[in-house]
């Protein structure tokens, strides 16, 4: 028998009104009793008994055994969270800044007070990533995850090069239809894709890295240039975060825009949706598909952790507790685009094996070879806003790494 969760609801946007309705259109063994709100005048269409503004009034009730986080402050969420499993509480959230800043200490207070903290919504909205790599993947070995976790920048994308929007006018478009929030850079700029790898690294390897030391790049200044190249080049671009394994003992991880081949899984996923490609070595290639973006899909998401909390579920971390001596690294090369306006970004950047260039009064570009090291060191270069770089999909191995690996060369599916 499932046992009965009494709610307290922190958030009631556009996630937490997209899980109240599908509470409300099945019989579900559970309550929400309470709802903290930030502004009290905003008219709802609930009884207003249920809102609250008093954090406190949630947390120190006896009555409420679970708690549901789904608001944007990553700060304030966090003592949420924290506050809840420390006084025996299960919490369900969405809020993947907050937790891929903090997933080992969560980790630890889960431990610590025999409480359970679920956050499927957190990665890729509708899509099962996390439990799929929790029970699905606990025992495979696995090459490489990645895919587009984004669907804010994947919406953009989409109406760039099925439409020939331009790109303002598809951010445009992509913030009226509530999918990019008025300063998108969280989205554009590749940090929302890179707390949610952070989230997934820790489940596919058992890895709680600190999201800073991943490299994020993103696509805000994608311009008509580039977008010509993959044209021509029967491309699209895609922000793609990857995390691989480049040897027995080592992974990287990076969000970087990609040129999609027309054969790859990620080449037909458009709009709002999210795709995410799972490389085994026993179960080979497999990939996940589902919306990533909306009230309705990511509160389905929200609804399934909190039905599984029904029975006591919790995430085991057997990766982590494996202790299987994996290390994160940055020594190894890719293959990138790369367009600027001065010589020495090229030079700064240590680009080498260069195979392709070109020099226009107005656009220049390279196809050349660098170290992730290297983009990590000047991510200030690379985001300025006349250069941007795409990932051409080879992995490099670095000579400390050719004894250690049987191939030389990779290329990321």
């Amino acid at each position: 028998m499932s046992k009965k969760l009494k709610i307290g609801l922190f958030g009631f946007g556009v996630v937490g009104q997209g899980l109240h309705d599908i509470i409300k259109a099945q019989n579900l063994n559970l309550e929400i009793v309470k709802i903290a709100i930030k502004n009290p005048e905003k008219r709802r269409t609930l009884d207003a008994h249920l809102f609250t503004t008093s954090h406190d009034e949630i947390l120190d009730n006896g009555d409420i055994n679970t708690i549901v986080e789904l608001i944007d402050d990553a700060e304030v969420a966090y003592h949420i969270v924290k506050k809840a499993l420390s006084s025996g509480k299960n919490v369900v959230s969405a809020n993947k800044k907050m937790i891929a800043n903090h997933l080992a200490e969560l980790v630890q207070l889960q431990e610590a007070h025999g409480t359970s903290l679920l956050y499927e919504g957190a990665v890729c909205g509708s899509i099962p990533i996390i439990r799929n790599l929790e029970e699905y993947y606990d025992n495979e070995l696995l090459h490489g995850i990645s895919g587009i976790f984004n669907g804010s920048s994947n919406y953009i994308l989409s109406k760039i090069f099925n439409e020939g929007a331009s790109y303002d006018s598809a951010l445009k478009e992509a913030q009226d239809l509530g999918f990019a929030e008025t300063n998108p850079i969280l989205d554009v700029g590749g940090y929302d894709p890179k707390f949610k790898l952070t989230i997934a690294t820790a489940h596919a390897y058992g890895l709680f890295l600190n999201p800073d030391k991943i490299l994020n790049i993103g696509i805000q200044n994608l311009n008509d240039s580039d977008i010509q190249y993959a044209k021509e080049k029967n491309y699209k671009i895609k922000l793609v975060p990857t995390a691989r394994k480049i040897s027995t003992q080592q992974i990287i991880t990076f969000v970087l825009p990609k040129f999609v081949k027309n054969d790859d899984f990620l080449y037909n996923v458009e709009n709002e949706y999210n795709g995410v490609t799972v490389q085994a070595a026993f179960a080979d290639q497999q990939f996940f598909f589902g919306k990533g973006a909306g009230g309705h899909p990511t509160g389905a998401a929200v609804l399934s952790d909190i039905a599984a909390l029904r029975y006591d579920y919790r995430y085991e971390y057997k990766k982590y507790h494996q202790q299987n001596g994996l290390v994160h690294t940055d020594k190894v090369k890719l293959e990138i685009y790369l367009r600027y306006a001065h010589e020495y970004t090229v030079e700064k950047i240590g680009i080498e094996s260069i195979s392709e260039r070109f020099t226009r009064n107005d656009y220049k570009y390279v196809i050349g070879v660098v170290t992730l090291k290297n983009l990590l060191e000047n991510k200030d270069i690379l985001t300025n806003k006349d250069v941007f770089i795409a990932h051409t999909g080879r992995i490099i191995y670095t000579e400390d790494l050719v004894t250690a690996v049987a191939q030389e060369q990779l290329l990321v599916n």
